[in-house]
């Protein structure tokens, strides 16, 4: 009895220690991945539109809409900057990527829309209805519109993982980051910083090992 105890115990041990190795893996591996990806694009990233070379493109990314259906505070930041960055000749063209899956709800509609109201002519704009993520917008600007160099617009919280998808499938890529933190709520923020660590391990996975296509790989013209 006093044998099959011992074993037991150690069993025991052992599996508790399986465990908190694996929890620490768990917790230590999107922290890594979030810095290996910030460091590796820390040299293409911007925070102030005079200094981000030019490009002939601003690729402008998806960030939700309000209820009534306009681009929420975030996105239209976002827009705000591709603008600017039109109106400063930094580049000729706006690609204006995000979600038209459904027939209410069309992020890039809005966009171009409320960037029309700002004096950018909706010849200078083109739209991508099927930039369901990050790593969707990038492939697509790519394989679907040619682009081959580009300015990302995003917030900075975000850009380190917009900056590593568009290089690695292809596109010269810089970025101009609009405020995050101060300019929204911490607790907001906090919750995005959580998710986009984790997105940066799915990132890395899509980018170095299923090399996945994206969702939609030819011409879609939404559902608006």
């Amino acid at each position: 009895m006093r044998i099959t105890r011992r074993v037991r115990t150690v069993r025991n041990i052992r599996l508790v220690w399986v465990l908190a190795a694996f929890v620490s893996l768990a917790c230590i591996a999107p922290l890594c991945a979030r810095l290996y990806i910030s460091a590796v694009t820390s040299q293409r990233r911007y925070v102030v539109i005079a200094t981000v070379p030019a490009r002939h493109v601003a690729l402008v990314f998806g960030a939700g809409l309000l209820p009534d259906g306009s681009p929420t505070p975030m996105l239209a930041d976002r827009v705000d900057a591709a603008v600017e960055l039109y109106r400063a000749g930094k580049v000729m063209e706006l690609l204006f990527s995000g979600d038209n899956s459904r027939p209410e709800y069309n992020e890039v509609g809005a966009m171009f829309k409320y960037a029309v109201e700002r004096g950018v002519p909706g010849s200078a704009i083109t739209l991508d209805y099927a930039g369901f993520d990050t790593y969707d917008s990038c492939y697509r600007a790519h394989a679907i519109f040619g682009v081959t160099s580009a300015i990302l617009v995003t917030q900075r919280y975000h850009l380190p993982r917009a900056v590593y998808d568009c290089t690695m499938l292809g596109i010269d890529a810089v970025g101009v980051g609009t405020p995050d933190w101060g300019a929204y709520g911490d607790s907001m923020m906090a919750g995005y910083e959580v998710r986009e660590t984790v997105a940066d391990v799915k990132s890395l996975w899509d980018i170095n090992v299923s090399h996945r296509p994206a969702t939609l790989t030819g011409a879609y013209l939404g559902m608006h």
